[in-house]
């Protein structure tokens, strides 16, 4: 439960320093800025991680296999999509790559 208390927390200061800017979709937000701090030092993709570790620590939790399959694929899926939207933010700011360097896409 512990690991699941720990992403809360992440996804918890991931969506307040995102505030409004939050969208589905991996394309970068029209007036949106690029946040380095915060939760995004600890992770590239700190939502993204969020409900991974929560999902894990769930599944570890429960001892269910099911719940484990089931973050295997939600963690191939964020991985594609995290791929495809650092695509688009390095497009958008030239910042991107040495934050990309320096900072791990996920926990």
């Amino acid at each position: 439960m512990v690991v699941v208390g720990l992403g809360v927390v992440l996804g918890l200061v991931a969506l307040l320093q995102i505030n409004r800017k939050l969208s589905p979709f991996p394309t970068p937000v029209a007036n949106g800025a690029l946040i380095t701090n915060g939760a995004f030092a600890v992770a590239r993709h700190p939502i993204y991680t969020a409900l991974i570790s929560s999902g894990l620590g769930y599944a570890l939790y429960r001892v269910s296999l099911f719940k484990m399959l089931t973050v295997l694929l939600l963690s191939i899926l964020f991985y594609f999509k995290s791929k495809y939207e650092e695509q688009l933010l390095l497009q958008k700011f030239p910042s991107y790559q040495e934050y990309n360097e320096r900072t791990r896409s996920f926990i």
